[in-house]
């Protein structure tokens, strides 16, 4: 092979100066020969016999790691310590088992209110609360600390009482598991009873009465009440007391029906009872010489008056007699004392010149105390348990309504 550096004669001219090179000539010059190389695989394969001094081999090629590092991730938990992870193991199933017990709870309870509904013939399905924790174990035990119960209303004598809530204590159930609770028995129960005034001004067939509290055991009622096509002013008072050991009772006082400014009305049969004229009207009455003379031609009346027959002859006759008569606060009061119900059958036309209607007196006669007391009567009593027994405790009226705390041992339900 022709070294690249050897002098070529012809590069120098014939005065022995350096002649211009050509450059092909000098690629040329770079040519090592022909080559050796009997066949293709000899070109394209290495030499692996050992023989001489091997070159190194090239490494395998394997695709790039682009990961941080050039190193593979580690799990995102793998450098936690081991009791970590149970830490957080225990925690995840503890939470399964929450929701699990959860569960049960919620079960338990619809399968509770769909029972009592259907037992107690209720109206609506109860709401029922299953206290302590955790459910399933008590569930194991065959005992439940305690369940909260609450109706919003139960049918009791003429009025639905508003809500009733209860709460069992220390319940042992007979049961098989979840689904198969035959029974219950309950040694201690307490809660209270909620007879709410906006429930008795629509459910005793009188909306334009409202009743309200005053006091610890009073009730006030005031409203109108129809009578005969007219409706007349109502005030009364109850007074609320408990009645043996599951009812309450209620004494209706102070009664008494408004005809306008003319006439009260006060069921009864005591002197005061009755139907009077008002102050205003007595007044009126008075000045009047037409209606003076009205009552003082009827005898009866005249008794009643506790005036002499002659005196009423001349307050007739003598229009003097007869102002100086009316014109006394005597005959005023006179005058409201007299019970016109008395009069409606006998003096009719009497009644028409005092400006009541007879239609009106005779409905009003056949309202006694005793209807009108039982038409604002808020009594009620609580139905008799199969078995146990329950009372009533501390009645007493709020602002809302009459509250009444309730009681009971040793009650059982379904197979027990």
């Amino acid at each position: 092979m022709r070294s690249p550096h050897r002098t070529d004669p012809h590069q120098f001219s014939a005065d022995g100066s350096e002649a211009p090179r050509n450059p092909y000539e000098e690629l040329g010059a770079l040519d090592d020969g022909p080559l050796e190389v009997t066949s293709l695989e000899e070109f394209f394969d290495e030499d692996t016999t050992g023989g001489g001094d091997e070159e190194e081999r090239e490494p395998e090629w394997s695709p790039p790691v682009h990961r941080r590092g050039g190193r593979r991730r580690r799990g995102r938990f793998a450098g936690l310590p081991l009791a970590v992870k149970a830490v957080v193991g225990l925690v995840v199933l503890a939470a399964f088992a929450g929701l699990a017990d959860r569960w049960a709870v919620l079960y338990a309870e619809h399968r509770a209110a769909d029972a009592l509904e259907d037992r107690l013939d209720l109206a609506a399905a109860p709401e029922v609360e299953i206290g302590g924790f955790p459910f399933l174990t008590q569930l194991a035990d065959k005992r439940l600390d305690s369940v909260r119960l609450t109706v919003p209303d139960v049918a009791a004598d003429r009025v639905s009482l508003a809500k009733v809530s209860a709460t069992a204590h220390d319940v042992r159930l007979d049961a098989d598991g979840l689904t198969s609770v035959r029974g219950a028995h309950i040694p201690r129960l307490d809660g209270d009873v909620l007879l709410s005034f906006a429930d008795l001004n629509r459910e005793l067939g009188a909306s334009q009465v409202t009743f309200t509290g005053e006091g610890r055991d009073r009730v006030r009622a005031r409203g109108t009440l129809p009578v005969a096509g007219r409706d007349l002013r109502l005030r009364a008072e109850a007074t609320i007391q408990r009645q043996g050991e599951r009812g309450i009772a209620t004494e209706i006082g102070g009664m008494r029906l408004d005809i306008g400014d003319l006439a009260t009305y006060r069921p009864g049969t005591r002197a005061s009872d009755g139907l009077h004229l008002t102050p205003k009207a007595a007044a009126d009455l008075a000045r009047e010489t037409r209606r003076a003379k009205a009552l003082l031609s009827v005898p009866a009346i005249v008794r009643r008056l506790g005036m002499s027959d002659a005196t009423a002859r001349e307050a007739l006759s003598d229009e003097g007699a007869l102002t100086e008569l009316t014109g006394s606060p005597r005959f005023a009061r006179q005058a409201q004392s007299l019970n016109l119900v008395d009069l409606a059958l006998d003096n009719p036309a009497v009644l028409r010149s005092l400006g009541l209607d007879p239609d009106l007196l005779d409905a009003l006669s056949r309202l006694t105390r005793p209807v009108l007391a039982d038409r604002l009567a808020l009594s009620f009593e609580l139905p008799e348990p199969e078995r146990g027994n329950v009372r009533l405790r501390d009645v007493r009226v709020e602002e809302d309504g009459i509250r009444v705390r309730l009681t009971g041992s040793q009650l059982a339900f379904g197979s027990q």
